[in-house]
């Protein structure tokens, strides 16, 4: 069967359409059903304003799915990390259709593709590669995986390939994207869509530039080159452009196959690498790709983990991870009085609102007992979702008294690391004392698994 062409819509106003009238609708409905909750039953009324949650939510996923970059990245970050969107009871229908937006991608007739990637190299196809195979081996949110083998030396490439007309269609979902906060924020009145907005305003954009993301793998895989366990492709830089990534192949399974199939041991050795790779970059490295997702990692047929797509990517300064570490020190010592000094100093807390420590201390175990506190931890999805709602949602103990405080912009990124990661692993439902591993960085200890006795070797030949 021919594939089916399908045009992604770049005007404003057409798109906006989809999310206002999404936004009217879900607005009258709730109005509705809090007027008939007057006279229900407790119980029936908070089955009704159950199922018009859980409504809102299904509509945000197909509002999500027609729009492409910043919306579809949107829905591509919840698809993994249920914050507590929906009911319980309906949880689980949810996080289906939240996965199949996250595998979605449209349906881009492969000669418009070809003609985006021989205009930005100034090429034809058979020029640079001896064979290209049409079929996409991957997508993402605003472009294209194909497998191919160059024809000057004959090595096999992945070549991605933006759609053609996402980078417009992008700019105007980011002119529409306070719409879709304000959608979201019924759902989750607790997030700081205000934040979140301009996080995603800042990094997409950085998203289109393919240049961008080529010079960010590069310097993750010198920074990796011969690590024992975690693979970064090298990049072919000579026909890397602003819609066009070329970069080595690499086979391996995808997350849910593995997830399928993998032992318990298998399953714990593939967590302590995805955490000590997104977490030990961010510290040990300084830069670090801002995007944990189970779309963005492959396990390669000799163990080892080989980690894509480095488009969100993050540098920040040594003083900054110096105040993370310092936190994690303190509040996993129960120093609860020189953290809370430490967090008003930084402007993590308002001088004029005193935090009680016991309160504090409360907190930072809620968000980050999972790697902070000396136990071994069988993560799951459920507690990956107890952690968001217990600091940013109503339903959490903590939001009355954090809602007020505000967190400086240049820790945003890490906590959105950190999150995501816990995602990733709370799926995978890996095991592990987390916190004897995050001691290698954060008190400098020597490392007690195999796999970081590896690491370490390494880092003495490689780093010194």
């Amino acid at each position: 069967m021919a594939e089916k062409e399908q045009k992604v819509p770049t005007n404003r106003y057409a798109r906006a359409a989809r999310v206002g009238r999404m936004a009217a609708s879900q607005s009258v409905k709730q109005m509705g059903t809090r007027a008939a909750n007057t006279v229900r039953s407790d119980d029936a009324a908070r089955r009704a304003m159950e199922r018009r949650q859980f409504e809102a939510a299904e509509q945000l996923v197909t509002v999500l799915g027609t729009m492409k970059g910043a919306a579809m990245k949107l829905g591509q970050v919840l698809s993994f990390l249920d914050v507590g969107i929906v009911p319980e009871e309906h949880r689980e229908e949810f996080q289906a259709k939240l996965a199949a937006l996250r595998d979605a991608a449209p349906k881009v007739a492969f000669k418009d593709m070809r003609k985006v990637i021989e205009a930005d190299l100034g090429e034809s196809l058979s020029a640079v590669f001896s064979d290209f195979d049409e079929e996409a081996i991957a997508a993402a949110s605003i472009g294209q995986v194909y497998r191919a083998r160059l024809r000057e030396d004959g090595r096999e490439v992945a070549v991605k390939v933006q759609y053609p007309g996402v980078n417009a269609a992008v700019r105007a979902d980011l002119q529409n994207l306070g719409m879709i906060m304000r959608l979201i924020s019924r759902l989750m009145p607790g997030l700081d869509t205000q934040a979140l907005t301009q996080e995603i305003r800042e990094r997409v954009v950085e998203e289109l530039d393919y240049e961008l993301e080529a010079s960010n793998q590069k310097r993750l895989a010198r920074i990796y080159r011969d690590h024992p366990f975690i693979v970064i492709p090298g990049v072919v830089s000579d026909l890397c452009r602003e819609r066009v990534i070329v970069t080595e192949f690499v086979d391996g399974e995808g997350f849910e196959a593995f997830k399928a199939r993998c032992t318990d041991e298998e399953r714990d050795r593939l967590g302590e690498i995805v955490f000590r790779f997104y977490f030990g970059s961010m510290y040990r490295f300084l830069q670090f790709s801002g995007d944990p997702h189970p779309g963005n990692f492959l396990v390669m047929p000799d163990g080892r983990v080989c980690f894509l797509d480095f488009g969100l990517f993050k540098t920040i300064d040594r003083s900054v991870a110096d105040v993370e570490t310092a936190s994690q020190r303190l509040a996993h010592e129960g120093r609860g009085e020189e953290l809370r000094e430490l967090w008003v100093r930084e402007g993590f807390l308002s001088s004029e609102r005193e935090m009680e420590v016991e309160r504090l201390l409360d907190f930072v175990s809620m968000a980050s007992g999972w790697y902070t506190e000396d136990e071994e931890v069988q993560l799951t999805p459920e507690l990956a979702s107890d952690v968001v709602l217990g600091v940013s949602t109503p339903m959490g103990e903590h939001f009355a008294r954090f809602r007020h405080e505000s967190m400086p912009a240049e820790y945003l990124f890490g906590r959105r690391l950190e999150h995501l990661t816990l995602a990733v692993l709370g799926q995978l439902e890996a095991k592990a004392n987390f916190h004897r591993i995050a001691r290698e960085w954060v008190y400098g200890d020597e490392p007690v698994t195999e796999l970081g006795r590896l690491e370490a070797a390494w880092l003495a030949e490689r780093h010194g």
